[in-house]
């Protein structure tokens, strides 16, 4: 018995040992990677804020962009709230932020480049008619700012990254949600 007991006992002292040599291994890793800056994942981290903070009355509704979080806050004139994950512009420059509101809806959008966008890449093709490589996807609702639009996108890759010249995007299947649920006339903040 005394024997079965110290294999026991050497083999639990062999495997803490061997633990703590594993911890002792994974310490260095453990310690860089604190010293690193933390990474912004691709997806939106759903920030919700009041449409009271940023307008006197609901009015015909609120769209609300929040460019940090990389969402889409939608209140509807009876006060239903949604929100919905987005792309946004890929840099501050290209990032107008303020009030505005939805001034036409376009339910078969086409595209052409902006003077801006051609001038940093003047690859891009000169117009894309409506349909499935059409860059606007399925509906776009245009901002009093011209060239601004809330839009869809066929490209999912895009949705919660840096990933657009100035507009924000959605999903397509969202997008018509949000055409749907939105007369002109509706107030938009980009924050």
């Amino acid at each position: 018995m005394c024997a079965a007991s110290n294999k026991t006992i050497a083999r639990r002292a062999f495997l803490f040992a061997s633990s703590g040599g594993l911890v002792a291994l994974a310490a260095p890793s453990i310690l860089s990677a604190q010293e690193v800056a933390p990474v912004r994942r691709n997806m939106s981290s759903f920030l919700l804020h009041d449409w009271r903070d940023h307008f006197d009355s609901l009015g015909k509704g609120i769209l609300l962009s929040d460019t940090t979080t990389r969402v889409l806050q939608h209140w509807t004139a009876d006060g239903e709230m949604r929100i919905y994950p987005t792309s946004v512009p890929m840099t501050d420059e290209l990032t107008r932020r303020g009030y505005s509101e939805i001034v036409y809806k376009d339910d078969a959008p086409d595209w052409a480049p902006t003077p801006s966008m051609l001038k940093r890449d003047p690859t891009l093709p000169k117009y894309v008619p409506a349909g499935p490589k059409n860059p606007l996807g399925v509906r776009a609702m245009h901002l009093s700012w011209k060239y601004y639009r809330i839009h869809g996108t066929g490209d999912t890759r895009k949705i919660g990254r840096k990933s657009s010249s100035g507009c924000i995007g959605l999903y397509n299947e969202q997008i018509i949600e949000v055409f749907d649920r939105t007369p002109v006339g509706t107030q938009v903040k980009l924050i």
